[in-house]
């Protein structure tokens, strides 16, 4: 089954989300243009919107005022990619070329300010104050973990905690606040807000965990970009962490790869970490992310909505690429 076919009967309302992205990177500087019109043909779950409407249903549903919240944070992450391909100096995303490597840094960045700021353009459009100061907060918190990103890069030294701090602030946080400001824009109840952003973190944790794990199982026509690109850049995460921990000796093996660059040891890495368990202790951590989600939703009124969060949580539990 496919991502889509899990909420299916918000065909329509997804379309819309889907025209006001087009209508938000549309400019009249070509490259800016291009660029944002490529990256929306690329592609990709459209996760945050998907939660936002769900989350809406919770309350008074209204696709014209939902809409706005649910294409803001879809630009968000969209920006955020631009800027992390740069940081990166990625050459391929979801199968296709980078801004950046399109085009160069200087275009690249500026394209995801433009894309940033026509997010926060958009939320203006919403007149509750709380929405405004959470968005901006997860911003900021959202800078802080990719600064933390940067910092922690090559570092084998860094511990298990520091990767969970990591990855809550550049990937859960932003799908929680998705399920959250869906609540809100809706006028959810206070109690549901808080449930479906517990719901939200949770499937966002997962969510990221299962990425890097991806990142070493799934093949690079399925990921759009090389496997092991997290390791070869030096973000260590949480299958590379928990087998450096075990297996002291690995650590050696990562510094001397670090230093070398060669090919045949960045492969034989791959190999170690995927037969000495950091696989299998990340899905672990993944399935009881997965479980603390589906605890939350399960505590929701029995709704269509409901049974689709529920769904989707079991989708990325599943999900292969």
């Amino acid at each position: 089954m496919k991502l889509k076919d899990l909420y299916s009967f918000l065909k329509k309302d997804l379309q819309q989300i889907e025209d006001q992205l087009v209508e938000s990177v549309r400019s009249d500087q070509k490259q800016i243009h291009t660029a944002g019109a490529e990256l929306l043909k690329a592609g990709g779950k459209r996760i945050r919107p998907v939660f936002v409407l769900l989350s809406a249903q919770f309350g008074t549903y209204n696709i014209q005022q939902v809409k706005k919240p649910a294409a803001a944070l879809e630009l968000i992450h969209m920006a955020s990619l631009v800027h992390d391909d740069v940081v990166d100096d990625a050459d391929m995303r979801r199968g296709r070329k980078t801004v950046k490597a399109k085009y160069d840094n200087k275009i690249a960045m500026y394209t995801g300010d433009f894309i940033f700021a026509s997010a926060l353009k958009l939320m203006s459009e919403i007149e509750i104050p709380r929405a405004h100061q959470i968005l901006a907060q997860g911003m900021k918190e959202m800078c802080l973990g990719e600064i933390e990103q940067i910092n922690e890069q090559y570092d084998t030294d860094q511990n298990i905690r520091k990767y969970f701090k990591r990855i809550k602030r550049k990937t859960a946080l932003l799908i929680a606040l998705s399920c959250q400001l869906g609540a809100i824009t809706s006028k959810a109840d206070v109690s549901l807000q808080k449930k479906l952003y517990d719901f939200g973190f949770s499937v966002g944790m997962a969510f990221q965990i299962t990425d890097d794990i991806l990142d070493f199982t799934a093949s690079e026509k399925q990921l759009g970009k090389p496997a092991g690109s997290d390791l070869k850049q030096g973000n260590l995460t949480l299958p590379v962490l928990y087998t450096i921990y075990q297996y002291p000796e690995m650590k050696e093996k990562l510094n001397a790869y670090y230093e070398s660059k060669e090919p045949a040891q960045l492969a034989e890495l791959l190999k170690d970490i995927k037969e000495l368990g950091g696989i299998d202790y990340a899905t672990k951590i993944s399935d009881k992310y997965l479980k603390r989600a589906k605890l939350a939703a399960e505590s929701l009124p029995e709704t269509d909505a409901r049974d689709s969060l529920l769904k989707v949580a079991d989708y990325i539990a599943g999900r292969k690429f």
